[in-house]
């Protein structure tokens, strides 16, 4: 183990709330020229203030900012309930990350400062956030809740995951789909992340479980995690090497270069008719590059939300 390494890892996310603060707000001023000009009808966090009015909610913050008063809003009830599902499976911790930071995240990492970044968004709205996450077993499950010490407990976990590298695990994502979907009872709007790697292939059993997410009316949206550089286009130079699945610990030696086309095919193929049993079950399929930012991630959310509320 790299000592360095996991020191700097536990430094990056030693603060996760914050970081996923500096995301989502970067992701605001990028679409707009005011953090949140346009955006009244998605955040109910402020609006203009207006002559006249009590001076006791301004946001003195956000008017140094944009030389705009704005009064914060409270909402008395929650607007939304979102559950996060988290792969926690071996296959998720690659690619191996040396130097631990934004923009240099494998696939786990991506994940929980994706799944942070969208608490970020829900605690804006005072929205109600569950938690599940699950490898080999049913690691962890909170039910939603819109509390400020929620919020922290759930912080604090998704930290954990990202401090703590699993030994190789297997796992079977359709049987603890399944169970958390018993666990949802409230009309919520469920965010996936996975590589949908998994030990046992059975496609039915698979889409079974994503079907039974939908049910009592709940959305579904699949974050299909990817390192797109070696995952998907077999990027590698025309050396020896040997191929490790993590998960069961077999392992092929081979020149890269010789199977590239047929392995792009079969990566291809594999991830059209994913997308395509998706759109048949009314799941919103979406494949994220580890590689990439987090706009992709929000501005789904954004679109998600109008739609479900």
């Amino acid at each position: 183990m790299d000592i360095r390494s996991e020191l700097h890892k536990a430094q990056l996310f030693q603060n996760l709330e914050l970081l996923a603060n500096q995301i989502v707000e970067g992701f605001i001023s990028g679409i707009h020229k005011s953090p949140f000009h346009g955006f009244s009808a998605e955040f109910a966090e402020h609006k203009i203030y207006n002559p006249g009015e009590s001076t006791k909610h301004i946001d003195w913050k956000l008017y140094a900012k944009t030389d705009r008063l704005y009064t914060k809003r409270y909402e008395d009830e929650t607007n939304l309930r979102c559950h996060m599902i988290l792969d926690n499976s071996s296959s998720m911790y690659y690619p191996k990350v040396s130097s631990f930071g934004i923009g240099n995240l494998n696939k786990i990492g991506f994940g929980v400062l994706a799944i942070a970044s969208l608490m970020q968004m829900l605690k804006r709205q005072r929205d109600a956030v569950g938690l599940s996450i699950y490898s080999d077993s049913y690691n962890f499950h909170a039910n939603e809740k819109s509390s400020e010490r929620h919020f922290q407990m759930l912080y604090s976990k998704l930290n954990g995951v990202v401090e703590s590298e699993h030994a190789s695990q297997s796992t079977k994502t359709f049987t603890y789909l399944h169970q958390i979907a018993e666990k949802i009872h409230r009309r919520s709007l469920i965010f996936l992340f996975t590589d949908m790697f998994q030990t046992e292939t059975e496609e039915a059993k698979l889409f079974e479980a994503l079907r039974h997410l939908k049910y009592n009316k709940h959305a579904v949206v699949l974050f299909h995690l990817m390192d797109f550089q070696h995952e998907l286009k077999f990027d590698f130079d025309n050396a020896p090497k040997r191929f490790v699945d993590v998960e069961t610990g077999t392992h092929i030696d081979l020149y890269a270069e010789n199977i590239k086309d047929a392995y792009q095919q079969k990566v291809v193929q594999f991830q059209e008719d994913l997308k395509l049993k998706c759109a048949q079950y009314k799941i919103k399929y979406v494949p994220a590059d580890v590689r990439s930012n987090f706009s992709q991630i929000l501005n789904t959310f954004m679109v998600e939300r109008q739609k479900f509320v």
